[in-house]
């Protein structure tokens, strides 16, 4: 399945993706910030929780963020989570917050009074949720339609070119649960939490040539 370089910019669960991995059948993980061993690497995964204002500062801090555009050109990208949210180009969490812009689009707060049928929902919106498969990809491969992801966030991604969703889930409103284009796709939902379901994606990954 060859190597995964999981990019560590010292934000993410950087250990339990890194596991994950590594049981999905994955040759070698390398959770490292050298620019040059993502770079040799097969495969990227961009992970990321927490604060999007703190994840984008350290990328660019450790000119990792340069690393990433290039990989958009090269090979397979796995974004989660946070690491999916940095590659639209803003966000409304901080105060408002720019992204890498790979994806147009933007990052927008669930709200304080988030209702569905006139109940209130709780934010971050936190555990298992159905995603409805919008495109044919690969990474879809033998995960069945409406399929159940564990999710924990408080904002959400809302693409600028509706052909960039591979995935859509529903909370109060609709949002993206995935995003595609070309060599990358990047998950607002966690697939190392996600049990079977994010195995099978994760092992889609490993044998993802990064065409679709």
């Amino acid at each position: 399945m060859g190597s995964v370089a999981v990019i560590d910019y010292g934000m993410g669960n950087l250990h339990s993706v890194a596991k994950a991995l590594e049981h999905a059948g994955a040759r070698q993980v390398l959770v490292t910030s050298s620019p040059e061993q993502i770079l040799d690497a097969d495969r990227v995964v961009l992970p990321g929780v927490g604060a999007i204002r703190d994840c984008i500062s350290e990328l660019r801090r450790l000119g990792l963020d340069q690393v990433v555009r290039q990989l958009v050109d090269e090979k397979p990208l796995l974004g989660i989570c946070v690491g999916m949210q940095m590659l639209l180009e803003h966000s409304e969490e901080n105060g408002g917050v720019d992204g890498l812009g790979l994806f147009p689009g933007g990052v927008h707060f669930f709200g304080d009074d988030l209702q569905e049928q006139g109940q209130r929902l709780k934010v971050p919106h936190m555990g298992w949720n159905q995603v409805t498969q919008t495109i044919d990809h690969p990474l879809w491969h033998r995960i069945e339609q409406n399929a159940r992801f564990y999710f924990v966030h408080s904002y959400y991604a809302r693409p600028g070119k509706a052909t960039q969703m591979a995935g859509r889930c529903h909370y109060g409103v609709d949002f993206a649960a995935a995003l595609a284009q070309d060599n990358v796709f990047a998950t607002q939902f966690h697939p190392e939490k996600s049990h079977t379901n994010g195995l099978q994606l994760l092992q889609n990954f490993l044998a993802w040539d990064g065409r679709w």
